[in-house]
């Protein structure tokens, strides 16, 4: 599956016999010798009783991740798929309880609230000093405002900031923002844990709004502009300085099924 062009493998584990490990995961996601995708995610019972289901998620390099935004739309649309589940639903993460609607074709995500505001972070790269915001929206995020996305540094800049002392032990993700016009932004995400530039990132996208509605006072929703070219929308509340029922909406689409050998 994938939602807007972040793409992963999903297996149905509900019976939780299938164990993987890292190198099984890494093979899985290799675009060469494998299925190729930007994670993988396993549909599990959820055992606290807190939602309906829960997931185990693994980056592409075979490491557990807490959160993904255009992975949990399109986990919301495999679960229906499998279970003719109707109206809404809920599933547990390593970063809380998201709760997902469908709107047609598209799915919003009611995300876990965002934590760890930081703004105007001055921070020493190789290419001299920069402005970075960051934020928590299920995973942390750094951003960087840029004149032109299609210019921006992504794979050098973003895996040095990625591993920047400031932002260790976790080290974090980073996103490239352009702002379009108000109330649109442009977004080109490093992701940890694919440790490369990939088509979309939910958490990403929706930590860059956020940071944009702060900065310049945009309004709920945003719209936001991501490298496979969709377009994602961000809504929010905001009171008292902080943000709250922050919710991702977007695409989620099938794109095969099949069997391979772990």
């Amino acid at each position: 599956m994938n939602g807007a062009g972040n793409d992963f493998v999903f297996i149905d584990n509900r019976s939780r016999k299938i164990q993987l490990q890292p190198a099984q995961i890494v093979r899985l996601c290799d675009r060469h010798k494998g299925v190729g995708a930007d994670g993988v995610i396993l549909l599990v019972p959820c055992q606290s009783g807190r939602a309906d289901w829960a997931w185990d998620f693994y980056n592409s390099d075979g490491s557990s991740a807490e959160m993904c935004g255009n992975g949990a739309r399109c986990f919301a649309k495999f679960v229906r798929r499998l279970t003719s589940a109707n109206g809404n639903l809920s599933f547990e993460t390593r970063a809380g309880v998201i709760t997902a609607r469908f709107q047609g074709d598209d799915v919003t995500v009611n995300l876990t609230p965002p934590r760890d505001l930081r703004l105007r972070q001055q921070v020493k790269l190789s290419t001299g000093l920069a402005e970075i915001h960051s934020l928590d929206t299920g995973v942390p995020h750094a951003v960087l405002f840029v004149a032109n996305a299609d210019k921006a540094m992504v794979q050098p800049l973003g895996a040095e900031i990625r591993h920047h002392s400031h932002f260790a032990p976790r080290g974090t993700n980073v996103n490239f923002v352009q702002v379009l016009g108000a109330g649109k932004i442009r977004v080109r995400t490093y992701e940890r844990g694919v440790e490369g530039e990939t088509l979309a990132c939910g958490t990403g996208v929706t930590a860059s709004a956020l940071i944009a509605a702060e900065l310049h006072g945009f309004p709920s929703p945003i719209q936001v502009q991501v490298q496979s070219g969709d377009m994602l929308e961000i809504s929010f509340e905001k009171a008292n300085g902080q943000f709250s029922n922050v919710g991702l909406t977007g695409p989620a689409e099938f794109v095969f099924d099949g069997r391979i050998d772990v």
